[in-house]
């Protein structure tokens, strides 16, 4: 996995004003891949996971599963894992605070042991994303949770089916959820769950373990059962990489057509697009052209939201073109409450931006200059790095890892399509 042996000591160096031009094929979903790695815990047959995407989360996630005592084998793009000797239901608490993620395997150690201790999970600093809702759920469905030393431990006398309402809707929480379910015999019921297209896409992985999964709204009915096959599967393409790139084909005024994308999973995305002066068109089997059609962008208003509203996962990339957007722009995060860090970067690169709690005013500039500014999380970084290739000069975007953990090579993309872009490599030195 090249690109993540390189993250902790790089640096992305962007000559802007290069406009987007050529083909890219979106990779295959992060926060797809990680829950579909997390099942396999969940039985003792062969998995193979197609179209997995080369990411530092999934190279941990690996790592654990292999800790745990799986076996995984990668071949190209797929992952098969050989989960019959898995051993052991803790968790390094080392390879948990690399990444939030690593939350997801609480669900199917609980089911395979009825115990797991797994250390408190990391990721981006993005808010206090607390995890008392996957708690509160596995309280509900019998199990005994502490939390002491940095660790959760859990243990379940026995499986039983539940009916659990979560008072807010999370994407992680379900899934855990769903994990954890997914081997109690009788008809279990979970309420106001997250709809994301992740969420699905674990459902129909466990359906072919042969996990009885019927939805209603925001109600779902798993039907579980103890000896559950492996499966194939083909990782869905990753809508937040897929709208990364649309919209810095926009703002660079260039022509990008885009494979691998279900426009179906971004109708939020695709529609702001539009509004604020971007083109999206359909061409058919996974094919979209996009490119901008009005000179000056429009500006707008962004509201955050759980699926199928406008992804927190895009806020800060869709920011970016708010800034050069003529107008005054607004911003608000529903999700996280502490998500827009990247705008005191990109304030460094020339950006007027007024932040008020969970609201950013943002009244459009003519054109960003480069800066040298830091990532602080994984979409953060994707919004510096669009900025870049509008700005004027040079930028340098540091602690790139962040990057790497969620886009696959996005600086050897955006390459091809002619950005002037490259990863520099650091040795003892500061930039």
């Amino acid at each position: 996995m090249t690109n993540t042996t390189l993250s902790t000591c790089s640096v992305i160096k962007i000559e802007g004003g290069k406009p987007l031009k050529g083909k890219v094929r979106i990779s295959g979903s992060k926060n797809s891949v990680l829950p579909l790695l997390f099942s396999t815990l969940l039985t003792s047959d062969t998995c193979l996971i197609e179209d997995s995407p080369d990411l530092l989360d999934v190279k941990n996630t690996v790592d654990l599963l292999e800790f745990l005592g799986a076996k995984v084998q990668k071949s190209g793009k797929a992952l098969k894992v050989f989960p019959r000797d898995v051993h052991s239901f803790q968790t390094p608490i080392e390879t948990v605070r690399k990444m939030r993620a690593s939350v997801l395997s609480m669900g199917p150690l609980l089911a395979r042991f009825q115990r797991a201790v797994v250390g408190l999970p990391g990721g981006c600093s993005i808010g206090k994303r607390p995890i008392d809702q996957h708690l509160k759920f596995f309280s509900k469905a019998g199990a005994k949770v502490e939390i002491k030393e940095g660790y959760i431990f859990l243990e379940v006398p026995y499986k039983k089916p539940v009916d659990f309402s979560f008072d807010i809707i999370t994407v992680t929480g379900t899934e855990n959820a769903m994990l954890y379910l997914s081997s109690v015999k009788g008809k279990s019921v979970l309420r106001n769950i997250a709809l994301e297209p992740e969420v699905m896409d674990l459902a129909r992985a466990l359906r072919k373990m042969g996990v009885k999964i019927s939805l209603k709204g925001r109600v779902m009915e798993i039907e579980g059962k103890e000896d559950l096959s492996g499966f194939v599967h083909k990782v869905i393409p990753d809508r937040i990489e897929a709208g990364t790139f649309m919209v810095a084909t926009v703002v660079t005024g260039g022509e990008v057509i885009i494979e691998n994308v279900r426009l179906d999973h971004m109708e939020a995305v695709v529609a702001k697009i539009r509004e604020v002066g971007g083109q999206v068109e359909n061409l058919g089997n996974g094919r979209v052209v996009v490119s901008r059609n009005l000179k000056d962008l429009k500006p707008s208003y962004v509201e955050t939201a759980e699926y199928p509203g406008f992804p927190t996962d895009m806020q800060a990339q869709f920011g970016v073109m708010l800034c050069i957007a003529k107008g005054r722009s607004e911003i608000y995060e529903r999700i996280f409450e502490n998500r827009f860090q990247h705008f005191f970067e990109l304030k460094k690169m020339g950006a007027k931006v007024e932040i008020n709690g969970r609201r950013v005013s943002i009244e459009g500039v003519d054109r960003l200059k480069g800066a040298k500014v830091n990532s602080t999380d994984l979409r953060a970084s994707a919004s510096l790095v669009i900025a870049g290739l509008i700005a004027e000069g040079t930028t340098i975007v540091k602690d790139v890892h962040h990057l790497d953990r969620g886009y696959e090579r996005l600086e050897e993309k955006l390459k091809k399509l002619g950005a002037s872009v490259e990863r520099l490599r650091l040795s003892g030195y500061e930039i």
